[in-house]
């Protein structure tokens, strides 16, 4: 238990006040590009972003205990200090707790596509749930979202190419961008993976 909480100490991020803006340096405190994975799951995205890009900083935010402490102990086994996690619904960190135009870069990496039309609400990304991801990024900050729902994709796509505040980038199939679990489990099974890249422009 005692080696467990010093991960905690060490890869998870606690805001001193979670009902105040956090401050980027306390993500952040040297001049790097800051990243941010929201819902990481497990971590695997998350880690091997940090492996590789060692000169920048990345956040991941989780809503599940024991998903958290597992990141945690594996991002202190692997010596990957420049990663943390916070634990917290992404969708209240991306509205009031992180830090205004902050990040390079959002990743959001096949989040619940509630299949429902009754519960179409809850889907991350949505007309009045993109200014909120706007909101953290710097200008000409980047937004990637991968799914393997195609209605999901439709819908997310809609919204996203009617936004004034994003521009429609081409996805690099060179560009370095591992897969998640679920990416891994649907590929297995033959599902095509849908994937959009947007810039922020104001």
């Amino acid at each position: 238990m005692a080696g467990e909480q010093r991960d905690f100490e060490t890869h998870q991020f606690i805001p001193q006040d979670y009902f105040a803006e956090v401050k980027r340096e306390e993500l952040c405190p040297h001049d790097r590009p800051l990243e941010l994975d929201v819902g990481c799951g497990d971590g695997r995205f998350l880690m091997e972003m940090a492996a590789k890009f060692p000169d920048r900083q990345f956040l991941g935010t989780e809503r599940l205990l024991g998903r958290v402490r597992k990141v945690c102990r594996k991002a202190k086994r692997r010596d990957l200090s420049n990663l943390k996690v916070l634990r917290l619904e992404s969708g209240y960190a991306l509205e009031w707790l992180l830090p205004a135009e902050s990040f390079d870069r959002v990743h959001l990496l096949f989040p619940d596509p509630w299949p429902k039309k009754k519960h179409h609400g809850r889907r991350m990304v949505q007309k009045s749930s993109l200014p909120h991801f706007a909101r953290v990024l710097k200008p000409g900050g980047e937004f990637l979202f991968k799914t393997d729902h195609p209605a999901y994709f439709e819908a997310a796509m809609e919204c996203l190419t009617e936004a004034t505040f994003f521009k429609s980038l081409t996805w690099e199939d060179e560009m370095f961008y591992p897969q998640t679990d679920f990416e891994e489990l649907w590929l297995g099974q033959g599902k095509p993976i849908h994937r959009a890249h947007f810039k922020k422009i104001s």
